[in-house]
């Protein structure tokens, strides 16, 4: 069995009190809600912190505000479950309460929270193993060791988003709200991830994520598909999500993002802007799917084979995009959509 080290856990029961704790303690705390992640990581010594700042008793960040015609705010505490069975977002902002609902196992969704997921610490076959493997092979960059064993001529950690829920709330155009001793700030999803393993995220030391807010659904429709080799518990090995405003049949405004074959989540600007003004139909479809499949650059660090995952994601894209556009169920066999 593998246990956890020694800690201290503090659990304030507010938001200030919860900034306040971060920044007293600084590099050595890190934040926990659900613990899906933080908990067996730090088994595996690749988190070491000595102080867990705890945010399950903040009701503030718990709950889902708002509706579809002014847009939701959804705590960053909310469950996993709750975001995938709430009423208005299964309705309005369907691809995320899809993702929400694919996260993991039902065990772990009951725990796991939406800011959990849209921090989720990035994913490496080589990382991703327990203390005394990664040792065996002289560690790597992103924990230990010197080079990224994935590219090891790199100077950059080559670890994948693990996210279901990112690339959704891209596409989507939500935003987040941060919080610290030093203030408030919202800024873009797209502004919180870097293309680094390691410094995924360009939240500053100490701000806490508190809120995630949607737009108003303005007539937006959206999908998301998610590859992994066991229909439960897998993180993804890719996943697309895709936004369409329609008028008709005619699309006007598209947004198509990729996740898990990079370091953050990959967004299809060509693909997306050749849908604007068409007509959606089989032919628009696959050509859309080939341009897509274009920012999509996997390695060798996950799951299946990284030229299986990049013709994956031009099958997914394809799949997405007929569902939304009626033609065929999302996940039917990618030949006859095609």
């Amino acid at each position: 069995m593998i246990r956890l080290p020694a800690f201290t856990y503090l659990a304030p029961r507010t938001l200030d009190d919860a900034a306040a704790a971060m920044a007293s303690h600084g590099a050595e705390a890190m934040l926990v809600a659900g613990g899906t992640d933080l908990y067996p990581n730090m088994k595996r010594r690749q988190f070491e912190p000595t102080v867990l700042v705890g945010l399950r008793a903040i009701r503030d960040l718990q709950g889902v505000r708002g509706g579809a015609r002014d847009g939701i705010t959804i705590g960053a505490g909310t469950t996993l479950s709750a975001v995938a069975a709430h009423r208005e977002i299964i309705a309005h902002y369907p691809a995320l309460a899809t993702a929400a609902g694919l996260v993991s196992s039902p065990q772990l969704r009951n725990m796991g929270t939406l800011g959990g997921n849209v921090c989720v610490d990035t994913r490496c076959n080589y990382y991703n193993q327990s203390y005394e493997w990664r040792k065996a092979v002289g560690f790597c960059m992103k924990k230990d060791g010197a080079i990224c064993l994935v590219a090891p001529g790199s100077p950059r950690c080559w670890a994948v988003s693990s996210s279901d829920t990112a690339p959704v709330l891209w596409s989507l155009g939500a935003r987040v709200r941060l919080s610290s001793t030093a203030g408030e700030r919202t800024i873009p999803v797209e502004a919180l991830y870097r293309d680094d393993g390691i410094e995924y995220l360009a939240k500053q030391p100490g701000e806490i994520l508190t809120d995630v807010l949607l737009p108003a659904a303005d007539g937006w429709r959206s999908a998301y598909l998610k590859l992994r080799r066991r229909g439960s518990f897998d993180f993804p090995v890719l996943g697309v999500a895709v936004a369409l405003r329609m008028d008709g049949r005619v699309v006007g405004d598209a947004r198509i993002v990729i996740g898990a074959v990079a370091s953050q989540p990959r967004p299809a600007p060509a693909a997306a802007a050749a849908l604007v003004g068409e007509r959606l139909g089989r032919e628009l479809i696959t050509r859309v799917a080939d341009l897509a499949a274009g920012p999509a650059k996997p390695l060798d660090n996950t799951d299946f084979t990284h030229p299986y995952r990049k013709k994956m994601t031009r099958v997914f894209v394809a799949r997405a995009l007929a569902s939304l556009a009626g033609l065929e169920p999302a996940g039917r066999p990618a030949e006859e959509v095609a």
